[in-house]
């Protein structure tokens, strides 16, 4: 079996060559679950695990997750294989793990598209779409804002314009996965054999998105609850190939959104600001209280909401905290090192006496 149908091309097979020397053979993991993996390798799936010193070396951040191109060490035929090193990523979708850990979580790798998904019968959440398109931004891959349950709403248009004021600069599409409407403008990102994820809560209707893509009722759905709040009927990350081509990642409702890279993720979900940025005063302009600040004038002459300028502030201010937390970490880390350093040290020098 040819791995092409994954995304397998030229250039990875040159940067897996060293790998290939070792032994080791090229896969992608298709689905991630609670540790465990299923590889596709050339000789079809197998389960994989990582291997001991793969877990050492990567830290949390570098161990295999849905999208990955890894090397696999294969057992017999139905044995586990052991994932032996993991390919460099050209994306990643990562965010802030949920409690006050700073630590990256690397939900899926290997994007090229992510579609951002929310549902309109209960109206458009501009707040939580914001979030998702900076997070999309951050991860390397093109964002597409997907509106699901369009035979529901009662203001199509409306809705649109909302989205479309939302995601400056990101392609907008309305669908419905009972009817089908606007299904099949999704497949011309799918070409040739490209990977795009789903990112959104339970409920928007990823599932049943995939089931329309697919063809046939392969994922599981569930009904809205009463109170209105999605089911996780997605437990796992799962890689499915498309009929027509590409590979479509369903991912389970991700409620947490904090985000983890820079501030010009936040930029890029923020086109509107950050154009009207260049034209402050001041090159550090807080848009606060600054004179000849052409943010706040925006908002005065009500071309810019202020609801979505607290929505920028807020996330500029959540990255600015986790970057003085990791800072914080990193300087922790770094004495607890040498003071380990210093302690071996001593050691040394009582044996020499």
């Amino acid at each position: 079996m040819s791995l092409e149908p994954f995304g397998w091309n030229d250039e990875l097979d040159r940067d897996f060559a060293p790998l290939r020397e070792q032994g080791l053979v090229p896969g992608r993991v298709l689905v991630q679950q609670r540790g465990a993996l299923v590889v596709q390798t050339d000789e079809g799936e197998r389960p994989g695990r990582p291997s001991g010193r793969l877990r050492h070396e990567a830290g949390r951040g570098g161990l295999p997750v849905a999208g990955d191109w890894v090397g696999v060490r294969p057992g017999a035929a139905g044995v586990l294989g052991t994932i032996e090193a993991v390919l460099p990523r050209h994306t990643a979708f990562v965010r802030k793990v949920a409690g006050d850990e700073s630590v990256e979580q690397v939900l899926a790798a290997n994007l090229d598209v992510a579609f951002a998904v929310a549902a309109l019968p209960d109206g458009l959440n501009v707040r939580r779409l914001e979030r998702l398109i900076a997070l999309a931004w951050e991860s390397g891959a093109t964002p597409v804002v997907v509106l699901t349950k369009r035979d529901l709403t009662t203001d199509l248009a409306g809705d649109i314009a909302t989205a479309e004021a939302t995601a400056i600069g990101v392609p907008v599409h309305a669908i419905s996965s009972t009817t089908g409407e606007g299904v099949d403008e999704l497949r011309t990102y799918f070409e040739p054999n490209r990977t795009a994820a789903l990112l959104g809560p339970s409920g928007v209707g990823k599932s049943s998105l995939v089931n329309r893509l697919l063809g046939v009722e392969r994922q599981a759905v569930a009904e809205i609850r009463e109170d209105g709040r999605g089911r996780h009927t997605t437990t796992h990350r799962e890689l499915v190939a498309l009929p027509g081509g590409g590979l479509l990642l369903d991912t389970p409702g991700v409620r947490k959104l904090a985000l983890w890279g820079g501030v010009e993720s936040v930029e890029d979900a923020f086109g509107d600001i950050s154009d009207l940025e260049a034209q402050c005063r001041f090159n550090d302009c807080a848009h606060e209280t600054e004179p000849g600040c052409a943010v706040l004038a925006a908002v005065q002459a009500g071309k810019l909401t202020e609801d979505r300028l607290e929505s920028y502030r807020k996330l500029v201010r959540e990255l600015a905290y986790l970057e003085r937390r990791r800072d914080a970490r990193a300087q922790a880390d770094e004495k607890r090192r040498w003071k380990q350093l210093n302690k071996e040290m001593r050691g040394v020098s009582r044996t020499d006496r």
